[in-house]
């Protein structure tokens, strides 16, 4: 019996074997597995995923899952399998999976001498030695990477050095438009492309210079320029035939190629090729006199290359991104700062060294003269001056420097360039200032407005209509004439004189650095499409409190009715709206508050009992409250309805109380027991430059109007301060989104200013501006809970004038760039194909118009001025 049974296992163990299961080769030497995880470049379309796992999944004991919108593949597999194994398979699909770093990271560490087979890492301890563990892995990483995976034969796939990364989820359809990659214009391909350029050209136009067998030292001296330094343009292009995408810079390839193999041809079959030939070409225009059968263009396929190439590394230089400056402004996990704690037992501070991603918020730290603020925080000690960072919220000094002292807010990202100050910590990491407006720029980057995609798809038809254009201008020439020679000149100048870049970038540069400069003044647009509606509002309608006033009020004065005590009055007040946030109530309360503190008896209660209590859609506060009432019976206490709510008009209040509500400031009425007892006027500080910003806004034309919960007197009275048009008065906080549409339903373009207490009405205009918005980043970045078009991280109302100036002067700039670039290539291709554009004056003026266009979209950068 047992050796049947010993029988049967045996079997089945080889039945096993043969399917695959138990094999030391599938599933490794110890049957462990690893999980490893893999960026996709290059999905392009949902349907590959299943091929791409079926195809993995046939690789012995590896189970795959690829996501399409991360464009990430989760890999379970083999501790010995090879990862290279799974980059072959991607690419037979023409996918490049590259490893992640947290992927490279794991099995660094397992594969480290110090760990044994099959044990996992230990866990290094926090608090202090928390700089050492990432140290550690930091070491871990760069070993693996330079050890090849700890593999002899493993060969890690890495983008190539010009290859950007396309983000996770992007998608490439066909149709779309490719750029020359930025990272391979370098500077040792210019170079080298000036110093073999420059003898081509000499060599080609001056006749004196040209010895026997000029013409094959410069095809020799054309080789490394047509490809090597001519490869990003090359790339581009055949990355375009590959994804059926456009390259910008396709037809100025072509133009390359063309011209060459045209040199080369023409040496090794006429009567260029012998050594006494001497070429006398044209310099600006075509003519069948001095054109002949035996033109070389080696001077176009190297001057052509050499001019791309000064012409983009101005581009890449002139081009500082937003984004850039910000990772430049940000301060390292790993790098130290002083915390100042308290001894508990002896009192005395104490100074340790900690990391920065060891800082907590409400903890000390000191900030040394010369030292990049890590946090956003409040100095509590010392004073100086800062060098703010990139994003400016508050007006520096004429030397570029802000002044701080004790209570001045610090933001993470300055300078200090002072002397020492002590911060405490307010925001840490990815909730500082500098992480939420790099976080609202990534995003507004990730989105393709509707100018972009019109330019791009312009840019995409030109490139094949100038192809089509120089194949007829070739073929009529040739018919025309019979001179091959000259009908390949005119074909090349059309295709050096297109210049698609130029009408790409005529919007989408403009945007984008309008987008930027509005973020670096502290005005974050939600998209570069904003911009157009900026351009187009014509009513501007801010909201009293928050927009036009400060945040804070004050209770100024009460007045009570015939009878009645004014303390009481305010005291029934503040127990109707304790619960409110609203910063009229905080107002209230702290009044009420300092006077019962000041209070030295009588029959006030020091607190009022209070039932039932909400708030209609008006806003008025209801309740029933406990009064003490006397009589014949004594002192007792008796419930009665009260309410608190702020008049419209003038019909709703009489005798010393309406004096008293339309005489002074916001006036709100205090009721109980179905009799008006008192009026509380409440007052708020208007912005320095209210008046000034209003002013500005009216002489661009822009017709201003106050939108307030204040009866007609009040708001008239405090719009007539500051110069505003018209006032929208008497409206209470649940009217007011109608009060918007209702003036955009009369034909106006309305921009609605607030914060975030009218976030209904910015949703309802066509351009919603949060103001003063700093605390609320990271709420405001999501547009479903403000409705903000802008966020307007500065506190002073000239911010809208800039807005508007600097909206108007991007879309000015983004008109005239399309006009011009349309206006260059109809004009430079009619010129071409008329023999009147030699091929390198047409390189040239392609780069011309390429360099105007970028230079007329950096000239937003300049504006608004300080």
């Amino acid at each position: 019996m047992a050796d049947e049974v010993a029988q049967a296992i045996n079997q089945a163990k080889e039945a096993a074997a043969e399917a695959g299961f138990g094999d030391p080769q599938a599933l490794g030497e110890s049957g462990r597995k690893i999980s490893l995880s893999f960026d996709l470049v290059g999905l392009t379309d949902a349907p590959e995923i299943a091929q791409i796992e079926r195809a993995l999944g046939e690789i012995p004991g590896v189970r795959a899952r690829i996501v399409y919108h991360s464009a990430m593949a989760w890999i379970t597999a083999p501790e010995g399998l090879v990862p290279n194994q799974i980059v072959e398979v991607c690419a037979r699909f023409g996918v490049q999976a590259v490893l992640t770093d947290d992927a490279l990271r794991r099995q660094s560490l397992y594969r480290a001498e110090d760990v044994a087979p099959g044990q996992v890492p230990r866990r290094l301890p926090r608090g202090k030695h928390g700089r050492r563990r990432a140290e550690a892995e930091r070491r871990d990483l760069e070993r693996a990477r330079a050890a090849g995976f700890f593999h002899p034969d493993s060969v890690w796939p890495t983008p190539e050095p010009g290859a950007a990364r396309e983000p996770r989820g992007a998608e490439k359809r066909a149709g779309d438009v490719l750029y020359t990659a930025r990272d391979l214009i370098t500077t040792p391909r210019l170079i080298v492309a000036l110093l073999l350029t420059l003898p081509v050209v000499a060599l080609s136009y001056i006749p004196q210079a040209q010895f026997p067998g000029w013409q094959w030292a410069c095809a020799l001296l054309s080789i490394p320029v047509v490809s090597w330094c001519a490869w990003p343009f090359h790339r581009a292009l055949a990355g375009g035939v590959r994804r059926g995408a456009v390259a910008l810079d396709g037809a100025s390839s072509l133009a390359i190629l063309a011209a060459f193999a045209w040199s080369v041809g023409t040496l090794l079959f006429t009567e260029a090729g012998s050594l006494g030939w001497r070429g006398t070409p044209d310099v600006f225009a075509l003519t069948a006199q001095r054109f002949n059968e035996a033109e070389l263009f080696f001077d176009v396929a190297c001057g052509t290359t050499l001019l791309l190439l000064i012409g983009r590394k101005l581009s890449i230089q002139a081009r500082s991104s937003l984004l850039d400056d910000l990772a430049a402004q940000r301060v390292e996990p790993q790098s130290q700062v002083v915390l100042v704690s308290h001894n508990r037992a002896t009192g005395k501070p104490v100074m340790e060294e900690v990391s920065v991603s060891e800082i907590n918020v409400g903890d000390d730290i000191l900030v040394q003269p010369g030292q990049r603020i890590p946090v956003d925080g409040v100095v509590i000690g010392g004073s100086g001056t800062v060098r703010p960072g990139v994003v400016e919220t508050v007006l520096p000094t004429s030397s570029g420097l802000v002044p701080v002292e004790v209570d001045s807010p610090v933001r993470a990202g300055a300078i200090n360039v002072g002397q020492r100050i002590k911060v405490r910590v307010q925001r840490t990491g990815h909730r500082t200032r500098i992480a939420g407006v790099e976080r609202w720029i990534s995003g507004v980057n990730a989105l393709q407005n509707t100018a972009v995609m019109l330019s791009t798809r312009s840019a995409r038809l030109l490139i094949p209509a100038a192809v089509s254009v120089a194949v007829l201008s070739f073929a009529g020439w040739v018919l025309g004439t019979g001179n091959p020679a000259l009908a390949f000149g005119t074909a090349l100048a059309v295709l050096a004189c297109v210049a698609p870049a130029a009408l790409a970038l005529s919007s989408a540069l403009a945007l984008r650095l309008g987008v930027e400069t509005a973020a670096r003044h502290g005005m974050l647009l939600r998209e570069g499409a904003v911009m157009r509606r900026l351009q187009g509002v014509d009513t501007v309608i801010f909201n009293r409190v928050g927009a036009l006033s400060h945040s804070d009020m004050t209770v100024e004065t009460v007045t009570a009715d015939v009878g009645e005590n004014p303390d009481l009055v305010l005291r029934v007040a503040a127990a109707l709206c304790l619960e409110s946030e609203h910063t009229a109530s905080r107002a209230i309360v702290h009044a009420a508050r300092q006077a019962r503190d000041h209070d030295s008896g009588g029959d006030i209660p020091h607190w009022i009992d209070v039932n039932h209590a909400h708030i209609d859609e008006d806003g008025t506060f209801h309740a029933q409250i406990d009064l003490p009432v006397r009589d014949a019976h004594g002192q007792h206490s008796r419930q009665v309805s009260a309410s608190l709510w702020r008049p419209h008009n003038l019909s709703e209040l009489s005798g010393r109380l309406a004096d008293a509500a339309f005489s002074g400031g916001t006036p709100l009425v205090v009721r109980w027991n179905g009799r008006d007892r008192g009026v509380i006027s409440l007052h708020d500080t208007v912005r320095e430059d209210a008046a000034e910003a209003v002013a500005q806004l009216e002489s661009m034309g822009l017709e201003t109007m106050m939108l307030t919960r204040d009866a007609y007197p009040v708001g008239r009275r405090f719009a007539r301060r500051l110069g505003i048009s018209q006032v929208l008065a008497g409206i209470s906080a649940g009217r007011k989104p109608y009060a918007v549409r209702g003036v955009h339903n009369r034909g106006a373009r309305v921009a609605m200013v607030g914060d975030s207490s009218v976030s209904e009405c910015l949703k309802v205009a066509d351009v919603g501006v949060l103001i003063d918005a700093e605390a609320q980043l990271d709420k405001a970045s999501r547009s479903e809970s403000t409705g903000a078009d802008v966020v307007l991280l500065r506190r002073d109302v000239s911010a809208i004038a800039q807005l508007m100036g600097l909206a108007r002067k991007v879309c000015t700039v983004v008109d005239r760039n399309i006009l011009f670039a349309w206006a260059y290539n109809a004009v430079a291709v009619v010129a071409s194909v008329a023999g009147l554009l030699h091929p390198m004056a047409a390189t040239v003026l392609m780069l011309a118009a390429s360099l105007v266009i970028e230079a007329r979209s950096n000239s937003v950068r300049k504006y608004p001025a300080a």
